[in-house]
């Protein structure tokens, strides 16, 4: 290797760790470690062996998620919002595709089995929506509220891949679509009067969507949600034993691979779902605050990186990146503590999933990257 090869080369090893946002790296960095201490013991117990390889795949498909992470940080993300309609597109063919050849697991059909990945296109949808609402929003006037002519072209957008996913059935990770994707609408923001309208129109709607849009398990989760007594060792099960956990953790918690709830079985898809429930029985409120505490930081660090971005699509893709996150966390917090149904909502950077690490560290990556271009011109 030449002289002036080998300096060119440390050169740009350099400005990639000067411009990298290494602060921003380690708070996911460390979610990424109370994930993987709660998954191995969610997995470990002494009734349920038969997942501890899930601890060993998980550590792989974060070794592939921090390389993503990494190469999208590299990649402009200008470069990629402008080719927003077709990934958004080929994402489009995935999601269709489910409804004929997807796997189907536990009376859902969401995943593209690939042989060595089930790829789950409904969650990648989420991410490259962000990209296709940037590109348009970025077009808006700058503090000029949006009316019905502006939006019709963003919902057209979100409100295909949604009813697909619904159809799977899905309604979880279908609403979490629309709370990310209403979060970048309300950032550039929307005239009161639709906002009223659409409000209206919600309550009106309400008793038409109970009697003929959900199916007979949705309505269930809803009646549990309000009543998780009603049948407790059925529809309430979940909620009822996601409680116990949580409480019984008090302020310290029962200690590592010590929480009854998780260790005897009697948490259900604690690896998953219910991943801050094995978190809080075992590490108390401490723990459970420590990582609420991380998740904080992530969304101060997203904020001021909003706020330092370029130009606005940078700006809008990270307030998508950080409703995403937000939203997820809350939703899965939410049902797990008893204060939202139970849906199918994994907590990003703790929950077990090749799908959902992947997705969330690519739209991390896209945080990144608009972090590491905010001072080239």
């Amino acid at each position: 290797m030449s002289l002036d090869l080998k300096s060119n080369l440390q050169v740009e090893e350099r400005n990639f760790l000067s411009r990298l946002d290494l602060n921003f790296a380690f708070a996911i960095f460390a979610l990424n470690l109370i994930g993987l201490i709660n998954l191995y013991s969610a997995t470990h117990g002494i009734f349920h062996r038969d997942k501890s390889n899930l601890f060993w795949m998980q550590i792989a498909w974060l070794v592939v998620g921090w390389l993503i992470y990494l190469g999208i940080t590299l990649v402009d993300y200008r470069s990629l919002v402008k080719k927003a309609y077709w990934i958004y597109g080929l994402n489009m063919v995935a999601l269709v595709a489910v409804g004929f050849v997807g796997t189907v697991s536990y009376g859902a059909r969401r995943w593209l089995d690939l042989g060595f990945f089930k790829y789950q296109p409904s969650e990648s949808m989420k991410v490259f929506l962000i990209l296709v609402m940037a590109k348009i929003l970025a077009k808006m006037k700058p503090n000029s509220a949006m009316g019905i002519k502006e939006l019709a072209w963003p919902a057209l957008i979100v409100l295909i891949p949604w009813a697909l996913t619904v159809k799977q059935p899905d309604l979880g990770t279908a609403t979490l679509m629309l709370a990310t994707s209403g979060s970048m609408i309300l950032f550039v923001g929307i005239k009161r009067g639709i906002l009223i309208f659409a409000a209206l129109v919600g309550i009106i709607a309400a008793p038409l969507i109970w009697n003929f849009g959900l199916k007979e398990y949705q309505r269930n989760r809803v009646l549990t949600f309000l009543s998780p007594g009603r049948d407790p060792r059925g529809t309430g099960y979940n909620s009822i034993q996601s409680k116990i956990a949580v409480g019984s953790g008090r302020i310290v918690g029962k200690g590592f691979r010590k929480g009854t709830q998780s260790q005897l079985e009697f948490l259900p898809e604690r690896h998953t779902d219910f991943i801050y429930s094995v978190l809080s029985e075992e590490h108390g409120f401490i723990g459970s605050f420590i990582t609420l505490g991380l998740f904080f930081v992530v969304y101060l660090m997203s904020i001021k990186i909003a706020i330092h971005a370029r130009d606005r699509t940078g700006s809008l893709i990270v307030i998508g990146v950080g409703g995403y996150l937000f939203w997820h966390m809350f939703v899965n917090i939410g049902m797990v503590i008893g204060l939202l149904p139970i849906v199918g909502a994994p907590l990003p950077l703790i929950s077990y999933g090749g799908s959902s690490l992947l997705t969330t560290m690519l739209a991390l990556g896209l945080i990144s990257s608009v972090s590491y271009r905010k001072y080239l011109f």
